[in-house]
């Protein structure tokens, strides 16, 4: 289940993504819209929102498939702060 702050941020780099649309967990991120461009603005939000820091190893194409395994990366980076890991 993705956390609603997290899809109104996702929402707003998903040009192709209508208002009225769903957001789909699972569809390819890169078709609705995401390029390298919004990929920096949304790394930069999420960062901001969630407290958290995307390490090198998170900003790969994998991350930033789908809604779904970018909330799993951004859950897991929050639970790492959480327990003071880096």
């Amino acid at each position: 289940m993705l956390n609603q702050t997290f899809a109104d941020i996702l929402r707003r780099h998903l040009r192709y993504l209508a208002p009225s649309d769903e957001l789909e967990m699972e569809t390819q991120l890169k078709e609705l819209g995401l390029d390298s461009m919004e990929t920096v603005a949304l790394v930069l939000e999420l960062e901001h929102e969630f407290g958290v820091t995307f390490p090198e190893r998170s900003l790969r194409s994998e991350t930033f498939a789908s809604a779904s395994r970018l909330w799993l990366e951004v859950d897991k980076l929050m639970a790492s702060d959480e327990r003071g890991e880096a």
